[in-house]
């Protein structure tokens, strides 16, 4: 335990890597953000809160959009990845229709393809055809065992290849994650035989057994991949970082942070990490929470839906976690994400994993996908809708309170505020010295109430809202609000 305990104290002093960076014009240890949107995930920028709480924002159930119904699919389809290409969006699974061994030869990889991220339909490809099947939606087979748990990704590091758009990992303990790339998201090849990482180069007894994921960060510009170990019979997360995809560092097990504290150490099946597509710098994370031996389900009630016998006798949901880089997860919220939903399907072994990437898929809407019912013949992949930056808010009650925020420097014109209140309900917003004066001109008197509900709105004072005579200095801002949630904020241009 007192390993432990020093462990996330080490490692929490690199969890927030924008903490205490030099700062021209401003207070030592004042937080640099620019002109980054900030999203009300963590405590990272919050200095106090007064009638004010960060709340975690649960997801709303849009329904079955697509079912793993054709042969090669069937019910063990998971590990899914979503991805946005401009105006195409892509939903990659893993194909299983009967239970067997990770890493066999009867896995392969689907590809489903969308418009518009909600009505999804199953290319016919000629790449692997299949007996009575001259055309599948299949784009990798015969790779075994890359094809149990192969993770695509949208190469978005400035000057790469077009040859490797896309990039992936895949692979199990026994042969490592091999690296592949593509310049269509549908054609694949080895970027070389040998795996880029192996057991020899991670220090516990088992891994890479889950959906193990990579991506491009413009933040540390570096490739992080976050993969699955276990340490002490727990599924844990290691992350690594390259600068080319093929040589990685030695990989550093993640803590967990909750309010200051060491959080609950859960079995956590997949991390889903990926940054946020509205603010990179965050990388949020919706990991399926495994319960092992926590059966819900009776005998009868597993056979009444068709549900295989060996996998219902646990269960488990998604958590939300986030990250901005370093050894250490922010669970800011414990409880769970998305919960399983009424009825029996929803409470078996190895459902509600959440498929990798959150996508825009409205003009204030974003989406994730959950794969449930798992080991089941109603398997399919779920889509669940959002709010843009909406995973979590600070909110005020009627009774009103505020949020007053750590020194920090920014570049910009404008504050614009993502934020929802009642007809009663408002935000203001005073941008103070950091010894907590009000800036003449901008103080709480001078704010025009935000009453409404929008994801892009402009905060003004009776002066108008240009606010760059604040702009590189260290300020404060203090949220009065009442009744009202507080989902993001952004200095623009």
């Amino acid at each position: 335990m007192l390993r432990r305990t020093l462990l996330a104290l080490l490692s929490m002093a690199t969890a927030f890597p924008f903490w205490g960076m030099p700062v021209c014009g401003g207070e030592p240890g004042a937080i640099k953000i620019g002109g980054r949107r900030e999203l009300l995930v963590d405590h990272l920028l919050i200095d106090r809160m007064d009638g004010v709480r960060l709340v975690l924002n649960r997801p709303r159930d849009e329904g079955a959009v697509i079912r793993f119904d054709q042969p090669w699919e069937g019910l063990f389809c998971g590990y899914s990845t979503i991805i946005k290409d401009g105006e195409r969006f892509m939903a990659y699974y893993r194909g299983r229709p009967e239970a067997g061994a990770d890493g066999d030869p009867g896995e392969v990889y689907c590809l489903a393809e969308s418009s518009d991220g909600v009505h999804w339909s199953k290319p016919q490809l000629d790449l692997f055809p299949l007996p009575g099947h001259e055309k599948t939606n299949i784009i990798l087979a015969n790779a075994a065992p890359v094809t149990h748990n192969f993770c695509p990704m949208l190469d978005t590091r400035a000057g790469v290849p077009a040859e490797e758009r896309f990039k992936a990992l895949g692979g199990t303990m026994e042969s490592g994650l091999v690296a592949w790339a593509s310049a269509d998201g549908i054609h694949w090849r080895k970027l070389r035989e040998e795996a880029v990482l192996t057991k020899a180069m991670v220090p516990f007894p088992y891994m890479f057994d889950s959906q193990n994921l990579a991506f491009w960060s413009a933040a540390e510009q570096k490739y992080l991949c976050y993969f699955r170990v276990f340490q002490d019979g727990i599924r844990r997360i290691c992350r690594t970082t390259s600068d080319d995809f093929l040589t990685w560092t030695e990989p550093v097990l993640m803590e967990y942070n909750h309010c200051g504290e060491p959080a609950p150490i859960e079995h956590l099946y997949t991390n889903q990490t990926h940054p946020y597509f509205r603010g990179p710098h965050i990388y949020v994370a919706t990991a399926a929470r495994f319960m092992p031996g926590r059966q819900v389900l009776t005998e009868e009630q597993a056979e009444a839906i068709h549900v295989n016998p060996k996998y219902f006798k646990d269960t488990s949901d998604a958590v939300l976690m986030t990250t901005r880089g370093g050894g250490v997860y922010q669970r800011t919220f414990l409880s769970g994400f998305i919960r399983p939903g009424i009825g029996a399907t929803n409470w078996v072994s190895r459902t509600n994993y959440p498929a990798l990437n959150i996508v825009q898929t409205g003009p204030t809407e974003m989406s994730l996908y959950v794969n449930q019912d798992y080991a089941q013949p109603t398997a399919h992949l779920r889509r669940y809708s959002m709010r843009l930056d909406g995973l979590a808010s600070a909110r005020a009650e009627y009774a009103g309170g505020e949020l007053v925020s750590k020194p920090i420097v920014f570049a910009g014109k404008q504050l614009s505020i993502n934020f929802a209140t009642s007809a009663p309900g408002g935000i203001r917003v005073e941008i103070q010295t950091p010894d907590g004066k009000a800036i003449p001109g901008f103080a709480l008197a001078d704010c025009r109430e935000q009453i409404g509900n929008e994801v892009e709105r402009v905060v003004t004072w009776k002066g108008g809202s240009d606010v760059s005579s604040a702009a590189g200095k260290a300020v404060r801002l203090r949220f009065v609000m009442k009744d009202a949630d507080l989902y993001a904020f952004q200095f623009q241009e």
